[in-house]
């Protein structure tokens, strides 16, 4: 029996039913990224000699050492799309305690940025992505224009989730 004559792969299939059953395939398929990308994310700085972290702590801090440059908690809770701007302040105030950011000021706007132990982190972080990640995602044969589109893909779909989650918001 041929995958296509099971139907869909999905984890909800009263969603499934209706006329556009790929978007709950593709529902499934995030689902199962979005989690095996947040213990990725934990385990690689666990690795990298910082375990205790949560995945958004580690998205925290790759995003504050982003450019090397201070950045503001607003900045931070739109690059990661974050509605609750409390848990990345929790995050902060978390990875401050871990040294591994600290906090400043650009004339009245508080700021955080990575300090050296941060910037080590990510850049031990960044050697074991290397290794144990990119070779093996490398060996699957993907061509870079086909992550590029897929990537596009993704962002795109992030924000028809945004519109759906203001239209709902709404009712």
């Amino acid at each position: 029996m041929k995958q296509h004559d099971l139907g869909p792969v999905v984890s909800s299939a009263h969603l499934a039913g209706g006329a556009f059953p790929e978007i709950s395939e593709f529902e499934f398929g995030l689902t199962l990224a979005h989690n095996a990308f947040q213990r990725w994310v934990v385990r690689a700085m666990a690795t990298a000699g910082h375990p205790g972290l949560t995945a958004l702590e580690v998205l925290v801090l790759h995003s504050v050492f982003h450019r090397d440059r201070p950045k503001r908690l607003a900045d931070l809770c739109l690059v990661l799309n974050i509605e609750d701007t409390h848990t990345v302040n929790y995050a902060i105030k978390k990875l401050a305690r871990a040294g591994l950011v600290k906090e400043g000021r650009q004339g009245k706007e508080k700021t955080v940025s990575a300090t050296a132990e941060g910037a080590a982190a990510c850049e031990r972080y960044r050697e074991i992505r290397d290794g144990l990640l990119l070779g093996a995602v490398a060996e699957l044969g993907f061509e870079p224009e086909q992550i590029t589109r897929l990537s596009t893909l993704l962002r795109l779909m992030s924000g028809q989730y945004d519109q759906a989650a203001r239209a709902a918001a709404t009712y």
